[in-house]
């Protein structure tokens, strides 16, 4: 089963998937959805879709991965839990230290506007109206547009970049890959304080897991729990 990163619906296989993508949510795509949709709506020339050229692509992007992900020249090799689907619900035992506030409003505010955000990195106040695109930055990001992005759904993990390592940042990038969605996506940023409280701080809207030895299961167990659950239009 397929499950759709915009919507509650699941389907068979890929093909069914892409065309409920291109039917269904054509405005909301990010760019690698964009590029799948665009590929599997193409021709051969006689009118027929290049399905089969398209699912062969992502099994040979998919094989890759695994050896990518397997193998390591610098480290210990990766688990490779970055590709495995959410769970329902992530595992309690890794996600015991995650902290909860209040909601701090979501109103919508002037770029540019200084906002003194309740925590640092913020996790819910106004914000401005841009979101952050899913990815791995080396540069940090307007806290305005991080927010909105939180209040989207996404996951943003922020990183001392004192702290960062080949595994783990190799690992973030992963997770930022494929969670794209524009209601599901994973944003890892360097942190903006100039102290951070922790190496890593995984954050959803209101919720914040501080973590000093990255740990991908603990990542994926915090996505599984918070991601495409945010309040203006939750998709899981």
């Amino acid at each position: 089963m397929v499950d759709c990163d915009y919507c509650s619906e699941a389907f068979e296989d890929e093909d069914g998937y892409l065309s409920h993508l291109a039917a269904e949510h054509e405005g909301e795509l990010g760019s690698i959805d964009k590029r799948r949709v665009a590929q599997h709506t193409s021709d051969d020339g006689d009118g027929f879709p290049v399905v089969l050229v398209a699912v062969g692509v992502v099994v040979a992007l998919g094989a890759a991965l695994a050896v990518y992900l397997t193998v390591s020249s610098d480290g210990p090799a990766v688990s490779g839990i970055e590709g495995q689907s959410l769970d329902e619900r992530g595992d309690s035992d890794l996600l015991t230290d995650v902290e909860s506030f209040p909601n701090q409003g979501n109103e919508h505010v002037q770029r540019g506007t200084d906002v003194q955000y309740a925590q640092m990195p913020p996790l819910s106040g106004p914000h401005y109206t841009g979101t952050v695109d899913a990815g791995f930055y080396a540069e940090e990001q307007a806290l305005g547009d991080l927010v909105h992005t939180l209040e989207h759904g996404a996951v943003i993990v922020y990183y001392d970049p004192a702290a960062l390592t080949n595994e783990s940042e190799e690992s973030l990038e992963t997770f930022a890959s494929i969670h794209t969605g524009t209601w599901r996506s994973v944003v890892v940023v360097p942190n903006p304080t100039d102290d951070p409280e922790a190496d890593y701080v995984l954050t959803a809207w209101r919720h914040r897991l501080y973590v000093d030895q990255y740990d991908a299961e603990t990542v994926h167990a915090f996505l599984s729990e918070y991601l495409g659950r945010g309040p203006e239009n939750p998709v899981r």
